[in-house]
């Protein structure tokens, strides 16, 4: 459980997709399991005026909760805080870990016991606390083989997914004493499950996500299948709890439209097998719960999105997974390849906020903009023109005034700019477009068989041998 995670600079996305497009076998089980979730939440919506209608609310409630954040914020904390929970606030990653850390070492903790929560690892959480000399252990299946394999999860929902049964088996009989190679996958799952059992028991602190905070009631939701996150807030002493601030929603009634959306579209289930609602510390009258119930609200690059209007849709996520499972680019390269923990295209434009658009804005530019993330997001966040948007702000000019983001204009260069400044002077004075189409027309012979990536898998780029006022003027002659 010592294994060093290696996590890969945006720079090197193109060679690493190219390693998982040169792998017949991994564009397979991804395309496989693609098609698998995309036909599970088909059969969840048959009806599509129902599934419109329920978009349409769920995206409401999610812009309402967000034009109130700030409100919705400091209400949460006063509710949590008047239901014994206490509230901590984290601007960085540091910060978040830093408190975490503190509180595990006041309770002197030595083993940390998490639920699903694609914050912490956002956060680096688990290496935080491994430097500290504390052990923390993922308990949701998919993520434990992952921490296994030394790993990160390649998809928010099914962190797993990339891996086969055969490469389980082989992970499980060379990582977990006394185990045999077995590829009965109920064998595996009962495996895991023995061995999570006892680190239920053992833990000091057990730390989860939230899907939903509510302001109104001061309560938490957690939304799972496996029970695991149930343990571990109810086991250990200490439950903390991590999330970001834009989960939080002002009343109760907005949670089973959302709920429903987030289920339908994650796995196809109508409902997921546990829905946890915790509202404070065990009372002197309970006999099980934790005697302590922490909530640290995580900004990391979220207040950035926040201010801008059009990049503030980007905080409407409820995490579900639907925009990676009918990407075409997901599809064909996995998670991995985008380097980040969000990936896909909700990944492309949620992380330029938290890592700088210096070092993510390669994804932004790894989208066919077909528009499938967009009709299938269940809060209609309009995913294409958001990354539309960060293409023009990594190439945008800082004396423009149109670079607004962290790391804006770091797609810039110098040719570029001149390349694209010669070509708009050109096409906007018509006797120079005239000219220069005349020039490519009779110059055609000339153009170069190797046109970059253009070239790799199309046909080079030939002006065609006349123009078409030059067509046009033929068809007139007698």
């Amino acid at each position: 459980m010592t294994k060093t995670v290696h996590f890969h600079p945006t720079k090197e996305f193109k060679d690493r997709s190219r390693t998982t497009l040169e792998s017949p076998g991994q564009r397979k089980n991804f395309r496989g399991a693609m098609d698998f979730l995309q036909a599970k939440r088909r059969a969840q919506f048959p009806d599509q005026e129902e599934l419109s209608s329920l978009r349409e609310l769920g995206a409401s409630i999610r812009r309402y909760s967000l034009a109130n954040l700030p409100k919705l914020l400091e209400q949460l904390e006063e509710n949590l805080t008047a239901n014994g929970i206490r509230v901590h606030w984290a601007q960085t990653p540091s910060e978040a870990n830093e408190i975490a850390l503190a509180i595990a070492q006041r309770v002197n903790a030595k083993k940390i016991i998490k639920g699903k929560s694609m914050v912490s690892e956002e956060i680096g959480f688990n290496h935080a606390m491994e430097a500290a000399g504390i052990e923390a252990i993922e308990s949701d299946m998919g993520e434990y083989i992952v921490q296994l394999a030394g790993e990160t999860p390649s998809h928010i929902i099914m962190p797993a997914i990339h891996k086969t049964k055969q490469d389980i088996a082989k992970l499980f009989a060379e990582e977990v004493p006394g185990v045999s190679y077995t590829e009965d996958v109920d064998a595996l799952i009962q495996i895991g499950r023995k061995v999570l059992r006892h680190k239920f028991a053992e833990a000091d602190i057990g730390l989860s996500g939230v899907n939903f905070a509510v302001a109104e009631t001061g309560t938490l939701c957690l939304v799972e299948n496996e029970g695991n996150g149930r343990m571990c807030t109810t086991v250990p002493r200490i439950h903390i709890a991590i999330t970001g601030i834009e989960k939080v929603v002002e009343k109760l009634e907005h949670i089973p439209p959302l709920f429903s959306l987030l289920s339908r579209s994650a796995t196809g289930q109508s409902v997921t097998t546990y829905f946890n609602m915790i509202s404070g510390p065990r009372k002197p009258d309970e006999k099980d719960g934790p005697d302590e119930v922490h909530l640290i609200l995580l900004d990391n690059g979220r207040t950035q999105a926040y201010a801008d209007e059009e990049l503030r849709a980007t905080l409407q996520c409820i995490r579900c997974g639907a925009c990676m499972n009918h990407c075409p680019v997901y599809a064909r390269i996995g998670g991995h390849a985008y380097g980040t923990t969000y990936p896909g295209p909700i990944g492309s434009i949620v992380s330029p906020h938290m890592l700088g658009l210096d070092t993510t804005y390669p994804l932004a530019f790894a989208s066919t903009l077909c528009g499938a993330c967009s009709e299938v997001c269940p809060v209609m966040i309009p995913i294409p023109e958001i990354l539309v948007r960060l293409r023009n702000e990594a190439q945008a000019s800082q004396k423009s005034g149109n670079a607004t983001l962290r790391g804006s204009g770091s797609a810039r260069t110098t040719l570029g700019a001149s390349v694209w400044t010669a070509w708009a002077y050109v096409y906007s004075r018509f006797k120079f477009y005239r000219l220069a189409s005349w020039f490519m027309s009779r110059g055609r012979a000339l153009s170069p068989t190797e046109q970059g990536a253009w070239t790799r898998s199309r046909t080079p780029l030939v002006p065609a041998p006349k123009r078409l006022r030059d067509l046009l003027k033929d068809r007139k002659k007698p």
